[in-house]
């Protein structure tokens, strides 16, 4: 493993395609973020994406002629196409129109960049770049599954305002966000990370709700109970989720993260105000509930800050119930798939195996928080699975990995039991 992500993409052979889409302009950007790194980088156009950005603002931040037509005879004089296919460890597409995407999930060469993929043996990702109907529509979601079968890493797409005026999942990664996935999926020897992979479409067309991170319960203006969770595992989850395909909303709690690629996000404080939150995004047809939920508030909320006394007793609290979110959500007549998280420092799946009963979920992953290397706060994490199966309770533990590894892990097994 490099010592960086970023030092992945030294001396490196990029090759940056670019599609017809308004997004090309931010190709710009992105040819120089590698460039800085000191990757090689060449680039090639389609006729359409001349449109939008010139060859000679390309040709001036890569330093290297750009090619735009499969048919120059000067650069096949050489069998140019096939020697751009050998020299590239990477080819880039960003960004990867609709069109594009049809073109390469069907094995047509019919201009140089799709010649070019055909007969590289390169690593090779692309960032799509469409309006947000196009992304839906069930031709493109197939392409982008059949391009995941053939090894292509998709980078994207995000969620956002569009250039059309419409507002969806469709728009292009930003170059930074693009740079540095790509610098993650080749830390590894060259070898895709699961990090930045979106291979199965398997949750396309599903709306996903998802908490994450603490909750605040306020005792005075300055002070609150909470606990230690640093929201990295939701946020995981979310990731995972619109890598797949899902329509995802993320309610989220006091956390310094960036929000996923894709990912709708709604911050709140308290309990209460994450249970409206869930509800107002309810139905939906798989609920997370990754929250670490504070089980108490306090009774009343002090209008100004608590005063150290002289009394050496003590300072006594009065606390009341929160909600249950995630039982509240699993008791609905229009009830999601409902998958819970039971944070044990001991007992583990005796705790989990009762809460997976009492509150009537689907699934519930249990992990150990007592552990040092694992959980809250931690990069990485081990869980073990339970569910109910013919009367009986059954579990699948899954071993200690990155978060991200292990939000696809268990996403495997919730679509296996999605209705």
């Amino acid at each position: 493993m490099s010592s960086s992500p970023l030092a992945s993409l030294a001396g490196k052979r990029i090759l940056l395609g670019i599609s017809a889409g308004i997004a090309a302009y931010k190709s710009a950007s992105l040819a120089r973020l590698l460039k800085k790194t000191g990757a090689e980088v060449r680039v090639v156009m389609t006729e359409g994406a001349q449109a939008f950005i010139t060859p000679l603002t390309l040709q001036a931040l890569t330093g290297e002629p750009v090619r735009t037509s499969l048919l120059d005879p000067e650069a096949e004089a050489g069998m140019g196409h096939i020697e751009l296919a050998k020299w590239a460890d990477v080819i880039l597409i960003a960004p990867a129109t609709a069109d594009l995407m049809a073109r390469l999930a069907h094995g047509h060469a019919d201009d140089l960049l799709t010649t070019l993929c055909l007969a590289t043996e390169a690593r090779c990702v692309m960032a799509p770049a469409m309006n947000q109907a196009m992304w839906r529509h069930p031709a493109t979601l197939a392409n982008a599954d059949r391009l995941g079968q053939f090894g292509w890493t998709l980078l994207g797409p995000d969620a956002g305002d569009q250039a059309c005026g419409d507002v969806g999942l469709g728009r292009m990664l930003e170059p930074e966000a693009i740079f540095h996935q790509l610098s993650e999926t080749l830390a590894s020897s060259g070898h895709p990370s699961v990090e930045a992979m979106t291979i199965h479409r398997d949750l396309a067309g599903r709306h996903v709700v998802i908490t994450a991170g603490p909750t605040r319960e306020a005792l005075d203006p300055v002070r609150y109970l909470s606990n230690h969770s640093s929201g990295k595992m939701g946020y995981a989850l979310a990731a995972a989720c619109a890598a797949r395909g899902a329509t995802v909303t993320l309610v989220s709690g006091p956390v310094s993260l960036p929000t996923p690629p894709g990912v709708e996000r709604q911050d709140v404080t308290s309990a209460e105000e994450m249970l409206a939150a869930v509800e107002s995004r309810l139905p939906c047809d798989l609920f997370i509930a990754c929250a670490a939920v504070a089980d108490y508030r306090a009774a009343h909320v002090a209008e100004h800050k608590l005063k150290k006394t002289e009394d050496e007793s003590g300072l006594t609290l009065a606390l009341v119930r929160n909600p249950d979110i995630v039982a509240t959500v699993a008791a609905r007549a229009d009830r999601p798939f409902t998958v819970g998280f039971a944070a044990e420092t001991q007992s583990l799946e005796t705790h989990a195996g009762s809460k997976l009963e009492r509150k009537r979920l689907d699934l519930i992953v249990a992990n150990d928080v007592a552990r040092g290397d694992r959980g809250f706060g931690s990069d990485d994490n081990a869980a073990t699975l339970l569910w109910r199966e013919r009367d009986e309770t059954r579990r699948q533990p899954l071993p200690l990995q990155s978060k991200r590894r292990l939000a696809d892990a268990i996403l495997d097994h919730v679509v296996e039991r999605l209705p």
